[in-house]
């Protein structure tokens, strides 16, 4: 494979170095590792001997926060520095081994105690939460772990989900003092309430969001750690620059196919982003890409991580919690949609091949069929969690049976071969994976504690249907506005959780299904990863291109804008439905094909070869597709079909000039 340059590896090491993630050395990364095995050994042995709800979630957030506070800076020390007026520090090249503080200690510390603290009568302390009967110490336990929460989650995604979070406390705690006639207020609750409603039950801390991380989200991670210790990340990505060889698209074919196959290792937008773009922005280079829509190229393909079966993101998990459907069935509601974002994203690379005048490019990898014949067994376990959860076997077993197989197929490869230290390994990036995600699901409880004891979410649905004037279209567009706007502050999972109780209710009051309200706002919290001004993909993909930010993130936009409509398709129409795998089969198919053509007309409006006229016909043909109804299909064909008339007639004068 091509090696990078200096400048690329400078450009991904200053990506790594600015993540808030420490690196430990020594003893104390040995111990924390170590630590780490233990709690995706622990996983693994749950779903064969399960442990009540409440008590497996809470053992899981006891071995899971104390390492947050050891892994992670507290990332105070440019304020102190500020402050206290010192200088800067000299930047050193490459990572640096760094011990945490007395304060670190202290915090883990304490969120090993007081998550301890009621594990040690489980029972008793479960009783007095239900009874209202809180002790002093259960209400003083229950706030320190409130506030190593906070803390926890503002080291491991910022400052603005930890704030969106004490908002919500606020408003718990003085609705009473709002006014009376305002829609949201309420009665008021102490701190005694509030605590016995987050610390005690399976409605705060401990809730469903807690639950798919120690469950759904933990077993996924340790997968694709041994899928990438066994070597199926090198082989997705030799396999992806193998398959398209010769055309001047291959390049951006095979970027594509690639971010596709590692988001299964992956399953984060940021993280495809970056391996993928270490890998194949020198080849993209060679094949005359410029820098922004290489860097578009590289997080659109990212991103599709996410979106993506059989993995998708943590949200998707917390969708078949919700629903109470197998996870099975929210990879069938995923199928079409993700088909038609790679449909968008390779009619996108076929036009720009054209107006960039790129090149094939020689890439020094196997021939394919040779490749499959020696090292195709890594798709067997992405196969096998399918086949499983299809023959009514659990997420959680399938995945677990997956991870054996995967284990042991790695003995087929002398490289990749999986001693004792590589699955100790495994199952230690698996669990220290979760960390940041553990923190934010459990802090996630306190927006949703908040929300089910003051009735906010229905409140706030029914306000939301009155601004839209119980119009389904304008409250979608609104749905579609603020969930993205939450994006920009906050990660995917806590955009979806809090989007899922508030804004679901508004749609579900409108008649939209819980299926379609539900994978709506999936996509668009996955979406705000590439919308502007954050994009953090799009950020990621122009620090390896060394390309313009902006512009890089607009490209990125132009090449998911498929992923952006396609869901107002299946909130807004009767036969959107299709596009989730439900109705018959031929409905389905009809309506998959529509959508198909609505997405290649999305390409000739966005994709800058054709002139003004013929892109603005297109883009209102799409538009009318995606209606999916009779006459608007039959007006978005005739439309489409004068755009290309009028685009072949000026080709044919230009070519004639």
């Amino acid at each position: 494979m091509t090696e990078l340059s200096d400048r690329e590896s400078e450009l991904i090491s200053a990506h790594e170095q600015e993540r808030p993630a420490r690196e430990l050395g020594g003893p104390l990364k040995l111990g924390v590792w170590i630590v780490g095995g233990l709690l995706s050994a622990y996983s693994l042995v749950v779903v064969f001997r399960p442990v009540e709800a409440i008590e497996h979630r809470m053992t899981f957030l006891a071995v899971a926060l104390p390492p947050v506070f050891l892994c992670y800076r507290s990332g105070l020390a440019p304020y102190v520095r500020r402050l206290s007026r010192r200088p800067e520090p000299a930047v050193v090249a490459g990572p640096r081994v760094e011990w945490p503080g007395v304060a670190d200690w202290l915090l883990a510390a304490a969120s090993l105690a007081v998550l301890l603290y009621p594990l040690l009568d489980i029972e008793a302390f479960r009783d007095r939460g239900s009874g209202a009967a809180l002790t002093d110490l259960d209400v003083v336990a229950g706030v320190v772990l409130t506030v190593l929460l906070l803390e926890a989650v503002r080291r491991t995604v910022g400052w603005s989900f930890a704030i969106i979070c004490v908002i919500f406390l606020l408003y718990t705690y003085y609705g009473a003092y709002l006014p009376i006639d305002w829609t949201i207020g309420h009665t008021g609750f102490d701190v005694g309430q509030i605590i016995s409603q987050l610390y005690t039950g399976t409605e705060g801390f401990f809730g469903v969001p807690m639950q798919v991380a120690a469950s759904y989200i933990i077993l996924f991670t340790i997968y694709g750690a041994v899928l990438e210790y066994s070597g199926a990340s090198r082989f997705f990505i030799d396999l992806s620059f193998a398959a398209f060889r010769k055309s001047r698209a291959a390049p951006g074919r095979t970027v594509t196919t690639a971010g596709f196959l590692l988001g299964t290792v992956s399953g984060s937008g940021v993280a495809t982003t970056v391996s993928l773009g270490s890998v194949a922005w020198p080849v993209l280079r060679r094949a005359g890409y410029p820098r922004e829509p290489a860097g578009g190229m590289l997080a659109a393909g990212g991103i599709g991580a996410i979106l993506s079966p059989p993995t998708l993101g943590a949200a998707a998990f917390i969708i078949a919690e919700y629903l109470g459907v197998n996870y099975l069935q929210v990879l069938l509601y995923a199928t079409i949609p993700t088909l038609l974002y790679y449909l968008g994203i390779f009619l996108a690379i076929e036009i720009d091949s054209r107006r960039f005048g790129t090149r094939a490019v020689e890439v020094d990898a196997p021939r394919i069929g040779r490749l499959l014949l020696r090292f195709g067994y890594h798709f067997s376990s992405l196969i096998l969690i399918v086949v499983l959860m299809a023959l009514d076997r659990s997420a959680f077993q399938s995945v677990v049976i997956a991870t054996a197989v995967a284990f042991l197929l790695s003995f087929l490869d002398p490289a990749h071969r999986m001693g004792p230290k590589r699955i100790g390994q495994a199952l230690a990036k698996g669990a220290l994976e979760v960390l940041p995600v553990t923190a934010v699901c459990a802090a996630a409880g306190i927006i949703v504690g908040s929300i089910t004891l003051t009735g906010l979410g229905q409140n706030l649905a029914d306000i939301i249907v009155d601004i839209g004037a119980g119009s389904l279209i304008i409250t979608t567009a609104m749905a579609a506005i603020a969930v993205l706007l939450l994006g920009l502050a906050v990660p995917v999972t806590a955009s979806f959780i809090i989007a899922a109780v508030i804004i679901g209710p508004a749609l579900f009051d409108l008649g939209v299904s819980r299926p379609e309200a539900y994978m709506f706002v999936f996509y668009y919290a996955v979406l705000s990863e590439v919308s502007p001004p954050t994009a953090l993909s799009a950020v990621a993909a122009a620090a390896i291109t060394g390309g313009n930010t902006y512009k890089t993130m607009m490209m990125t936009w132009r090449y998911t804008l498929p992923a952006f409509l396609v869901p107002f398709a299946f909130v807004l129409t009767p036969n959107g439905q299709a596009l989730l795998g439900q109705g018959p089969i031929g409905t389905v198919l009809l309506m998959t094909g529509v959508s198909a053509v609505a997405v290649a007309a999305l390409a000739m409006a966005t994709g800058g070869l054709a002139a003004w006229p013929e892109r603005l016909l297109a883009a209102v043909a799409a538009v009318l597709l995606l209606f999916l109804e009779p006459v608007p299909i039959v007006a978005g064909l005739a439309v489409l079909a004068v755009a290309a008339a009028v685009h072949l007639i000026r080709s044919r004068r230009r070519e004639a000039a």
